[in-house]
């Protein structure tokens, strides 16, 4: 090999080793992306085309000792015309951020009914991450999430309260209430989340009158032309373990 040819070759390596990325790039970001953008579709079918949710709250002896809540969103419907407008990516917490959006004259929704809904714009955000230690924040936001429906349930279509208290020789001895929720929410909004100081995801969630009105086939009474409720959820479980909450909260070291 002549002078001339291994001057051709250093300056090609050269130039690869200038305009390559640092590292090679392995499929994590793709990964949280492509997560975070099924996450927003969702969002946006229960948005939409709706969700059915069964919640349970108990308080016993005026501390909470259980809430439980699960969703179904499935539709037999097919949703076209998803954007996505913005991807953003953090790659030093491996989170990825997708927002969503859709236009739809109208739709099926999930209990079978059309419904006319004038072109409207409907935008959501996704989140996810391919790391489990950093999927924290994102699992608060969908607890939140829930929460916020639930309470939109409870101002739209109403919820079912058991209670059932006991007085023993003047003295308080037990005291029971249970709230429950099964119902289907549709058109629901978002108009913002985040995270406080404390890492406790909120969800803000609003829901236009008019439209409840004309879904549930009745009159929603409401003073405000809309209905707007924040939902809380948290990163971590402050109580025993075993699925309900007790009495004592663990020590946090």
């Amino acid at each position: 090999m002549n002078r001339t040819v291994i001057k051709h070759v250093i300056l090609i390596v050269v130039g690869l080793a200038i305009t390559a990325p640092q590292g090679w790039a392995g499929n994590k970001r793709i990964m949280s992306i492509k997560a975070a953008e099924v996450v927003a579709e969702r969002a946006i079918v229960e948005s939409v085309h709706g969700l059915k949710l069964r919640a349970k709250e108990e308080v016993v002896d005026m501390i909470p000792t259980t809430f439980e809540g699960s969703t179904e969103s499935k539709t037999a419907a097919t949703i076209k015309g998803i954007k996505y407008e913005e991807k953003t990516y953090d790659a030093q917490k491996d989170i990825a951020k997708v927002t969503a959006s859709v236009q739809l004259e109208n739709i099926t929704n999930i209990d079978g009914k059309p419904m006319s809904l004038g072109n409207k714009v409907f935008k959501r955000v996704g989140f996810a991450t391919s790391t489990p230690a950093m999927a924290g924040p994102i699992r608060a936001l969908r607890a939140a999430e829930l929460d916020a429906y639930k309470q939109l349930i409870k101002r739209v279509v109403g919820f079912t309260l058991e209670s059932k208290t006991t007085v023993e020789n003047f003295m308080l001895k037990s005291d029971e209430v249970k709230t429950k929720v099964i119902a289907t929410l549709y058109l629901a909004e978002l108009t913002d989340y985040g995270w406080d100081e404390n890492g406790d995801a909120y969800v803000k969630l609003k829901l236009d009158v008019k439209d409840a009105s004309a879904v549930i086939g009745e009159k929603v009474v409401e003073s405000a032309d809309t209905i707007e409720v924040e939902g809380l959820g948290s990163q971590e479980n402050d109580y025993k373990s075993g699925g309900k909450t007790s009495a004592q909260p663990k020590t946090k070291k």
